[in-house]
């Protein structure tokens, strides 16, 4: 926890008291970093006015008004106190809204903080809540390789899971496997046809199979393995053999992009469980499931669907939401807090019925998050590409990364956020120009280096750029240095100890675009720093090292932020 989290914790503590409130009262109570606003808002903004009015009967202005005559009086609070040290002064703007200005000293504060802690400054403090997650994402049938799509889901996914492990959460990532149902027979029949094919039988692909051409490359494969003799097998093993070499083209596809899961769960193995067949009694006993028809019908009108739903058809079928009502049971039993499922958006209305499932089984629904995102469309050259899988054209996930990179990929995936349409636009992403989002923040990491290499090639300067690299500056000749700080300084300071609350953002709302925006925002008010200011002048030592200094931050929050897009660390392009 740092600094500036420390403030906030204390002002929103004070308020409470001020007013003798709970924490139902404040849990709504925000007190926002104001890092790209206008000076006027301050350094700080709080919303506790608006917050409080209804419950305290009074006028958000009057209640604004008293807080910062609190704030004004420094006698009200104790010699260690954050906010008698480091707010200057409180405005109210608006209807009452505090606007707080910050004194210069906690911009030195926070730059040594950020030195010493490094990481740690942007954690979760050893007193706060850790949650366990798990978050389901990807889960593609294994009935083709991963798509354009695919990669969507898939980073939204993987940056979750960064950020919350790097908070001090525990986040797992698991793909579910839709190995069993419809989609599998008609692989195993479109397979089979394949082989055939392969073999000079003549033979035509079912009107409703899989026509890709990744099928005609696994039958010559299977062909290799097995030879002529593969036609005596029944249709269980064309199945099998093609599901199982495509779902390794998937994992080998996904690490290729960065993402590793830690857990594979077969719907397969999940029905030879028993585990469904389970769920429906427990629904049944609760008389939360009746015979209709022939059907077996969930009672979900009772957890606010529009009408009650069919769990398994008159002929024996299970539908659609069958199999993950014992599949979510399954991951609360297995000690999960808050389960987070990364869904495309025409899963809209699947929520609400998923989430009444959950319910009638005993769990709290409200731990359950779905992140819907709209889909992707490809552009090359001012033309959309189009696609379409049963008809095999289609752009896979591998073809993106082959052409363009992963770290091009993830980024580009990710710079929007979910429940925007995002185009995929090649002409640019192929850029080696700042134009490319991607080349712009590796460049910036790059121009960290360039820095420091050129500061060591000075006599007065290349012990102290040693003992930087190295960690190694005394309390003295970090308190020298932090006096050349200037406005320019306190403001990209400002910015970087912003990924905290980008960070507590995406750790509440899901929201991991939040992420590519802080990183290009930040690298963005970098290259104006270096345009603008000198960093390397013999002529001003202590100048010049505050602002290597600054620059070895700058250099230390990009290490972090790249580190959770899953994108390289470049030396040199």
């Amino acid at each position: 926890m740092n600094i500036i989290l420390r403030l906030k914790k204390e002002i929103i503590n004070m308020i409470k008291n001020i007013f003798n409130l709970s924490f139902d009262n404040i849990k709504n109570i925000n007190v926002l970093l104001n890092v790209d606003k206008d000076k006027e808002f301050g350094d700080l903004s709080c919303n506790a006015a608006m917050v409080l009015s209804k419950e305290l009967e009074d006028k958000p202005r009057e209640i604004a008004k008293k807080i910062s005559d609190y704030i004004s009086n420094k006698d009200n609070f104790p010699f260690n106190s954050l906010i008698k040290k480091y707010i200057k002064s409180v405005q109210i703007a608006g209807p009452g809204f505090l606007n707080m200005n910050l004194n210069d000293c906690i911009f030195s504060d926070i730059a040594k903080e950020l030195f010493l802690r490094k990481e740690d400054c942007f954690k979760l403090g050893k007193d706060e809540k850790k949650i366990k997650f798990l978050i389901e994402f990807v889960s593609a049938n294994p009935t083709g390789p991963l798509h354009i799509g695919h990669g969507r889901n898939g980073i939204i996914g993987d940056v979750l899971a960064n950020v919350l492990n790097f908070l001090g959460h525990s986040a797992t990532r698991e793909f579910y496997i839709n190995d069993l149902g419809s989609q599998i027979i008609k692989l195993g029949q479109s397979f089979k046809v394949r082989c055939k094919q392969q073999l000079g039988i003549n033979e035509e692909l079912p009107e409703d199979g899989y026509k890709g051409e990744y099928l005609i490359n696994l039958a010559k494969e299977c062909i290799k393995d097995h030879g002529k003799k593969l036609l005596e097998n029944d249709d269980e093993f064309f199945s099998d053999y093609a599901k199982n070499k495509i779902l390794e083209i998937q994992k080998k596809d996904l690490a290729d992009y960065g993402i590793i899961f830690d857990k594979w769960f077969s719907e397969k193995e999940l029905h030879e469980s028993g585990a469904i067949q389970e769920a429906l009694e427990l629904l049944k006993n609760k008389d939360l499931a009746y015979e209709k028809d022939g059907a077996l019908w969930f009672r979900s009108t009772q957890f606010g669907d529009d009408k009650d739903r069919v769990i398994r058809k008159s002929t024996g079928e299970f539908t659609y939401i069958t199999p993950d009502i014992a599949y979510h049971k399954n991951k609360f039993e297995r000690g999960f807090d808050k389960l987070i499922d990364v869904l495309g958006q025409d899963h809209h209305g699947y929520i609400t019925r998923l989430k009444a499932t959950i319910q009638a089984l005993g769990f709290d629904s409200q731990n359950l998050k779905v992140i819907l995102y709209q889909m992707v469309s490809l552009k090359h050259e001012g033309i959309e590409v189009r696609m379409s899988k049963r008809a095999g054209r289609f752009t896979t996930l591998k073809e993106v990364i082959n052409t363009v990179g992963k770290d091009v990929a993830r980024f580009f995936y990710l710079n929007r956020k979910a429940e925007a349409h995002l185009t995929f636009d090649l002409s640019i992403a192929l850029k080696k120009t700042e134009e490319n989002p991607v080349f712009y923040i590796q460049y910036a990491y790059v121009r960290t280096r360039g820095i420091f290499q050129n500061a060591e090639q000075k006599e007065e300067l290349k012990d102290f750029v040693k003992d930087l690299l190295k960690n190694k500056l005394s309390d003295e000749e970090f308190e020298c240095i932090s006096n050349s700080f200037g406005k320019a300084e306190f403001n990209l300071i400002k910015k970087l100890i912003g990924l905290d609350d980008v960070l507590c953002n995406i750790s509440q709302s899901y929201q991991t675009h939040l992420l590519s925006y802080y990183v290009y925002e930040m690298v963005h008010s970098f290259h104006n720093y270096y345009t603008n200011n000198r960093i390397i002048n013999v002529q001003n030592v202590e100048l010049t090292k505050s602002r290597l200094l600054l620059v070895f931050l700058v250099r230390m929050v990009l290490q972090i932020s790249f580190d959770l897009l899953g994108i390289s660390k470049l030396e040199k392009m």
